[in-house]
């Protein structure tokens, strides 16, 4: 078993077909996670990312979108390689890490993308 298929409370797989409400019309920041099952450094940093999510709750939204099945997805946002982290905002793309990296590499490009005033701000949307 894969680790992209433990339950996760937090992070939401997302498709083609919801990216859109879930990703480009969320009210708060979304994190997404392109992975393939097939991907072993996807499945080692998935724990990092369920770790982050809860983190994050109400601060940003973390989703998992697989590229092999959502492939015109992974290609409208050049995802050459994953694992690939990417930081939507209001619809817009403010960070991307490709790779797989411990905790503080993704908590840094958060902090760094929403800024200190964003973090500190109350709960608003899941």
């Amino acid at each position: 078993m894969n680790k992209q298929d433990v339950s996760s409370t937090n992070v939401i797989p997302v498709n083609e077909t919801d990216f859109d409400s879930a990703v480009l019309q969320s009210g708060v920041p979304v994190f997404v996670d392109f992975y393939a099952d097939w991907c072993g450094p996807c499945n080692m940093i998935a724990p990092t990312i369920e770790a982050l999510s809860e983190e994050y709750d109400g601060k940003v939204k973390f989703v998992k979108i697989s590229v092999d099945n959502n492939q015109e997805l992974a290609m409208k946002y050049d995802v050459m390689s994953i694992p690939t982290g990417m930081l939507f905002e209001n619809g817009i793309v403010k960070d991307s890490l490709i790779g797989a990296y411990p905790a503080s590499a993704y908590r840094q490009r958060i902090d760094n993308a929403l800024g200190p005033m964003r973090l500190s701000q109350p709960r608003s949307e899941a």
